[in-house]
């Protein structure tokens, strides 16, 4: 998607600023900034802020020779831009390519999602301190602990209108290019995520099966001992 007009060139002077700290060996403050680039210091200071906030740039205070409040200057954080181009698709798409080309890709790119869910099961809001104090989760607190990570991971999950606790659907992919491809690589890796979870709690809730594309726009997670306390 294109950006507006004002919003590129305001992520061309952002980027200008970033570019001349780059260069400089020294820190900057706002006034040397401005001037060399030819713009206003409230342009600067504005695009200064957002650099900071991403830690692209950090913020110290120069010696002054002078009474009052020392100037700011401002440098590059050391280290790779974290706000640089990213390409995890490429990653992911090598990853799903390693998993297909297995004799049993399904089962083996369950036993990738498994482990990821394993990882991502103490991440899930409110869980750490559930899981330390019993050995084993009520199977509606489980279920609320998967509906919460899948919301995590944006998977839209929703529940069935009739309060079946057994179903849970999911309305988003976030891999979905890879899934419509690949549906038996990725599929079985979100199963795996959901399973892994499960175990990691403890939980009388078994992940039986996830049926892609149950609908056009939704997936079908089916889970058994619902009912189980």
């Amino acid at each position: 998607m294109t950006k507006p007009p004002r919003a590129q060139q305001s992520a061309g002077r952002r980027s200008q600023v970033l570019q001349l700290l780059r260069k400089t060996n020294e820190p900057l403050g706002i006034a040397e900034i401005a001037d060399q680039l030819g713009i206003h210091a409230n342009t600067v200071r504005f695009h200064l802020d957002t650099l900071v906030d991403n830690r692209q740039v950090e913020r110290m205070m120069g010696e002054s020779g002078t009474p009052g409040r020392p100037p700011q200057l401002f440098r590059t954080v050391p280290g790779m831009d974290p706000m640089g181009p990213r390409h995890y698709r490429v990653l992911a798409e090598a990853l799903v390519a390693l998993l297909a080309s297995d004799p049993e890709p399904s089962r083996r790119a369950a036993e990738a999602g498994r482990l990821w869910g394993r990882l991502q099961a103490s991440t899930v809001t409110g869980v750490a301190s559930r899981v330390d104090e019993a050995e084993s989760v009520e199977a509606g607190v489980s279920v609320d602990w998967l509906i919460g990570m899948l919301e995590e991971l944006d998977f839209a999950p929703e529940q069935s209108v009739t309060g079946d606790r057994s179903q849970i659907g999911l309305r988003n992919c976030p891999f979905l290019d890879l899934a419509v491809d690949r549906s038996e690589v990725v599929c079985p890796v979100h199963l795996g995520l959901m399973q892994g979870a499960m175990e990691s709690w403890k939980s009388p809730v078994s992940v039986e099966r996830l049926v892609p594309f149950a609908e056009p726009d939704l997936c079908m997670v089916h889970l058994g001992g619902v009912g189980a306390s």
